[in-house]
């Protein structure tokens, strides 16, 4: 969040700052700031969004304890049992330990990362590495948060959010994965808007 915040301030700063030199340089030196301009604005547009996954995220992990997971299957193209196509990692269920569960990742921002580091036929071993073991904190029947571990593996770093796309949209129909009460009302604490069809928000 500290390194977001930088960066909300940082951007902008640079963008005013390289504004301020063009008026007194050349026209050509514009032409040479320009790339700055727009990956800058694209950058600022970009951390401002972040504040809301961030806050999901948070919500997550004050209801849901970290562990670390090894050897969790992950994948580039469409998992079996997922509805939507993309990365993946798959889960046990919680309740039902030999049904896995996809958690796929629907957002494309700050997913490149991931995508170097997941299973796939270009996959380097150095690099899973740097994603093993899996550090997770939720439920995969709804929305969890996952994250590489640092060097001494005793911290997660790089934290992102995954969640079943149904618990933050009521028009999509929830996958086949039963939970109790007890763990839809867990994973409407943790921002779960949507645990079961027809259901209302959980705000």
């Amino acid at each position: 969040m500290a390194i977001n915040v930088v960066g909300i301030i940082g951007w902008p700063a640079g963008w005013l700052t390289l504004l301020g030199a063009s008026m007194y340089t050349p026209n050509w030196v514009v032409w040479l700031f320009m790339p700055f301009f727009l990956y800058g604005f694209y950058r600022f547009c970009n951390q401002l969004t972040y504040f809301r996954w961030a806050d999901r995220m948070r919500r997550v992990l004050r209801e849901y304890p970290w562990q670390s997971l090894e050897g969790v299957p992950s994948g580039l193209g469409k998992h079996p049992a997922a509805q939507d196509d993309g990365m993946w990692f798959e889960f046990r269920n919680p309740d039902d330990f030999e049904e896995k569960i996809p958690l796929v990742f629907l957002r494309h921002q700050r997913s490149y990362w991931w995508l170097r580091r997941m299973d796939g036929p270009r996959a380097k071993p150095s690099r899973r590495a740097q994603i093993e073991p899996l550090w997770f904190a939720g439920d995969p029947r709804f929305l969890a948060v996952v994250a590489a571990p640092t060097k001494d593996g005793k911290a997660p770093k790089r934290l992102y959010l995954l969640y079943q796309r149904s618990v933050f949209d009521s028009g999509r129909t929830p996958q086949a994965w039963e939970a109790g009460t007890v763990d839809s009302e867990r994973a409407c604490r943790a921002g779960a808007r949507y645990v079961a069809r027809g259901s209302r928000p959980h705000v």
